[in-house]
């Protein structure tokens, strides 16, 4: 089975927009859950623009599917995870000023400072994940810097999808038989959605998680948040 993470930075970014409390953070990742997720994914950003670290303590005291923490690992974000202690964390390349994440890690060229990052995480019993490109290269790097899983970025897939969906899979899929060879876990996550996330899955048998914000918020809107969710269950495991 494939487990659903979801990204709730969205729920966070309409709260900042007016301030106060509406809508509430966590009473939507408890519902989330409720209605099916079976994780919760965050990525609390320098300038706090949507979830903020006050979020990531009150989340952690609530959420009892996976708790899995995205983001650059500077020192303060360091210091976050080493405090909170998820199930997961997410070591993501992003600039501070990127409005999203659009690239994954040279695992080659910061072997180093991931082995040293991944060591301090995994000594605290928190399972990690590299954010990387569907890049067989940096795949094998990534199992040589400790790491327990990596996470394909996917927006090249799913701009290509419509288009040719064959082409566009095809160095995931390949990405995901060198991860499996190297021993890593596998998880996906940007810009998935219910048109292209079923194929992915078809093609990616040993995916093991995916992390979906934007696009399956932006499908709640229609469909409502507990009938979202159920549909992208029903994509992954059918």
């Amino acid at each position: 089975m494939t487990k659903l993470s979801v990204n709730i930075n969205k729920i966070a970014t309409l709260r900042n927009a007016r301030g106060g409390n509406r809508p509430n953070v966590v009473q939507a990742a408890l519902d989330c859950e409720r209605f099916g997720a079976q994780g919760i994914t965050v990525h609390p950003r320098p300038d706090e623009r949507h979830i903020r670290f006050q979020d990531v303590y009150d989340l952690k005291a609530v959420v009892t599917t996976e708790f899995n923490i995205e983001g650059n690992p500077t020192p303060d974000f360091i210091k976050l995870v080493l405090a909170v202690k998820p199930e997961q964390v997410t070591l993501v390349p992003d600039a501070p000023d990127a409005i999203t994440s659009n690239a994954g890690w040279d695992t080659l060229q910061h072997k180093d400072f991931l082995v040293d990052v991944i060591a301090q995480f995994k000594a605290e019993g928190i399972r990690t994940s590299i954010f990387v490109d569907p890049i067989n290269a940096q795949v094998e790097g990534a199992a040589l810097t400790g790491t327990d899983r990596i996470e394909l970025y996917t927006e090249a897939y799913a701009h290509q999808y419509h288009a040719n969906r064959e082409a566009a899979v095809k160095p995931y899929a390949e990405a995901a038989r060198v991860a499996k060879e190297c021993g890593l876990g596998l998880n996906a996550g940007h810009d998935l959605d219910l048109d292209n996330l079923r194929y992915l899955k078809e093609q990616l048998p040993n995916l093991a998680e995916v992390s979906i914000g934007h696009a399956l918020i932006c499908d709640a809107l229609y469909y409502g948040l507990e009938n979202t969710i159920q549909l992208y269950l029903r994509q992954l495991n059918f």
